[in-house]
């Protein structure tokens, strides 16, 4: 079996075995005293890493260099960075919440990459001028890798957020940003009673008055649930304050390459705005659960939008055409 014909064999069956793995870990969730669901499922996760793992390396021995010159191949290895990066958060968290999040876009991305892009664009070809630097791989590597740490922690923040059913629930601890199992705190409304002064003539009696009735709140979360979000929430911040310093050093990274290739540190190239804001979000972020002490919500929800910014950043700006990123892409 030549080269070419086993990466066409490793990308379908990195798709098919995620597949499976999505399928195992959501009835994992669905039936939770079968715990032989999540077993395969982690197993799922494990094959599927070692397939996108082997089609890297052949695609390196075919090429003859480190494999993230075009799209289908920066695909497969941010697949495979979400993989490695959810070993890492299920293993801290040990929750089967880890893998219903992030199978299906580990899945997503390799069905996108297998099955929706054309053949032209999933074969190896020789560097464009501008890509052979030793920076290649230390620059892209680490910024996809920082992508796909940044995407585990958004979606476990997600989970977070699918968890609580849209309680306004603060977990307030004694450790800051990192959260702990004691003195939990419910913000919820209820219906009240306010006492108005009535300004009868020459009168200064109190009369009470009942505030309008509240619509029924939601049933309070159980403790294993409130026990199962400060974990997504800490296992989020904790992804996240990983993938973060990757980020920073990807961004550097690219601007030395940047200068030695374009005698320009920063250009403001459209990849290169939305590094900055996807740095700045979650930048936010940190400082908000670090110095600020925020957990819960308002976190995870910031934590999420930045999922979607991450995406922008890796894929969104590669549609417009334009900026001295675009080679290898779409265009």
């Amino acid at each position: 079996m030549d080269l070419v014909t086993l990466q066409s064999w490793l990308d379908n069956a990195s798709f098919a075995v995620l597949f499976v793995t999505m399928l195992a870990y959501w009835s994992s969730l669905a039936f939770p005293q079968l715990l032989a669901l999540q077993t395969a499922g982690a197993a799922g996760m494990a094959i599927g890493n070692l397939s996108i793992a082997a089609l890297l390396i052949a695609r390196w021995i075919e090429g003859g260099y480190f494999p993230l010159s075009n799209l289908y191949e920066s695909l497969f290895f941010i697949a495979w960075g979400i993989t490695a990066v959810h070993f890492l958060a299920e293993r801290l968290s040990g929750s089967r919440w880890i893998g219903a999040v992030t199978a299906p876009v580990a899945m997503a991305i390799t069905a996108f990459a297998a099955l929706t892009l054309p053949d032209n664009m999933q074969v190896s070809e020789p560097l464009v001028p501008a890509l052979k630097s030793n920076w290649l791989m230390m620059h892209v590597s680490v910024m996809l890798l920082s992508y796909s740490a940044l995407m585990v922690g958004s979606l476990v923040a997600i989970a977070f957020l699918i968890v609580t059913r849209g309680q306004s629930v603060e977990l307030k601890g004694s450790s800051v940003g990192t959260g702990s199992f004691r003195d939990r705190r419910y913000q919820l409304k209820r219906a009240t009673e306010t006492v108005s002064a009535a300004a009868a003539a020459g009168s200064s009696t109190a009369v009470l008055e009942k505030a309008p009735p509240a619509p029924p709140a939601a049933p309070p979360l159980s403790l294993q649930r409130l026990t199962l979000a400060e974990t997504l929430d800490n296992i989020s911040y904790r992804i996240i304050g990983l993938g973060f310093p990757l980020l920073t050093i990807g961004i550097i990274a690219g601007a030395v390459w940047a200068n030695e290739a374009w005698g320009s540190y920063w250009s403001w190239d459209p990849k290169e705005t939305w590094a900055l804001i996807t740095w700045l979000v979650f930048a936010a972020y940190l400082h908000a659960r670090i110095t600020k002490g925020w957990q819960g919500r308002r976190p995870a929800i910031l934590a999420a939008s930045g999922f979607v910014v991450v995406w922008i950043c890796y894929l969104g700006v590669n549609l417009l055409g334009k900026g001295l990123h675009s080679y290898g892409w779409f265009f």
